[in-house]
């Protein structure tokens, strides 16, 4: 502490250095929720949901009845769902880039008003305006499904200046992708919230690739959980493919922002199966990579693993996957069978008028 800056107070140093340990102390030390058995299963469903309703969203691009982009999140569900189920949705606010239609089904929104925006219908749940990349639902929450790269990391910045501001007790979680984590937006957000003790957690979701360049290619510092070190901002690297230990960080996180701590920035290492949109063939990675994660790192074949060494049965999931490919099956009936925005719903939801 003898070569600290002049305006630099020792004890502030100290304390921030024990809060940065303890951050990681604590997680280390609680590295796997302890689920019970029927909780499980309900993460299970969760994020088999997720997979086979993007399979199905996949299917009806290729149909062309889902346009423009769509970008899906198969092979990274336990970051939303280990994330999301320890949420108080009463309080706290999320926001996430373009890959969104799981985030939207972690909060247990009907498939149907998803799949139902994902074609452009009335009935979808910004009336077939957002599409796939700009789903919002204030009733929940949810602000977003932004189409700019980085741009909802600041956003988010305001959604948790709001928290603070209003003293409702709730925090942000603010999701982007380790290409958005180049942006400088981001960082002028981290110091902010910094700044300011902003009850903010930055998640960096990094699926190794900026839609095709590998990480390795692209960024300088590939930890990403360490960026916020210049912004004295704590930093927590988590397995993204096991939904436990995602959500034995997001106990960890959420308790450090919600005491006043100001924010925390979470590296969740997973991985997407597909290309980075419907449009890219994914030509940049080998077959036998992908198919190393599938085998090895599955976040559904991993869970479903640890189910049967407690005493599910096959058949019990099997029976599983087969009432949700029915829900997904609905869903994708009911989009098709829903009529399309009237003309004249071009001209709304374009201004807010003043009281």
């Amino acid at each position: 502490m003898a070569n600290a800056p002049a305006n630099s107070d020792p004890a502030d140093e100290q304390d921030h250095d024990f809060a940065l340990r303890s951050l990681q102390e604590r997680f280390e030390a609680n590295k796997r929720y302890d689920a019970g058995h029927d909780e499980m299963l309900r993460f299970y469903e969760q994020m088999l949901l997720i997979r086979r309703f993007e399979e199905r969203a996949g299917q009806l691009y290729g149909l062309g009845l889902i346009g423009g982009f769509c970008h899906l999140y198969i092979g990274q569900e336990a970051v939303a769902i280990g994330l999301q189920s320890a949420l108080d949705n009463d309080l706290d606010s999320v926001i996430t880039g373009y890959r969104d239609h799981g985030h939207m089904l972690a909060y247990g929104i009907d498939p149907k008003v998803i799949m139902a925006e994902l074609t452009g219908r009335q009935a979808g749940i910004s009336k077939g305006k957002g599409g796939s990349m700009h789903m919002f639902s204030t009733e929940h929450k949810f602000y977003g499904g932004h189409g700019i790269v980085g741009a909802q990391v600041a956003l988010g910045g305001g959604l948790a200046l709001a928290h603070q501001y209003n003293e409702d007790g709730g925090l942000c979680l603010a999701y982007f992708g380790d290409g958005a984590a180049n942006q400088g937006q981001v960082y002028e957000t981290m110091n902010m919230a910094s700044l300011w003790k902003l009850p903010i957690v930055f998640v960096v979701e990094n699926n190794q690739y900026a839609m095709g360049t590998a990480v390795k290619r692209s960024s300088a510092e590939t930890e990403f959980y360490r960026r916020g070190t210049a912004f004295r901002i704590p930093g927590m690297n988590v397995n993204g493919m096991d939904v436990l230990e995602v959500r034995a960080a997001a106990e960890t996180a959420f308790a450090y922002v919600r005491e006043g701590n100001g924010p925390v920035l979470m590296e969740c290492s997973t991985y997407r199966y597909r290309g980075h949109s419907m449009s890219d063939p994914a030509k940049y990675r080998t077959r036998e990579e992908v198919q190393g994660y599938r085998e090895g790192r599955d976040p559904i074949e991993g869970l479903k693993k640890t189910l049967i060494e407690q005493g599910s049965s096959e058949d019990e999931l099997k029976a599983i996957d087969k009432e949700i490919r029915a829900r997904v099956s609905d869903a994708a009936d009911f989009a098709e069978n829903s009529p399309e925005p009237a003309p004249e719903e071009l001209y709304t939801d374009v201004l807010v008028e003043e009281y």
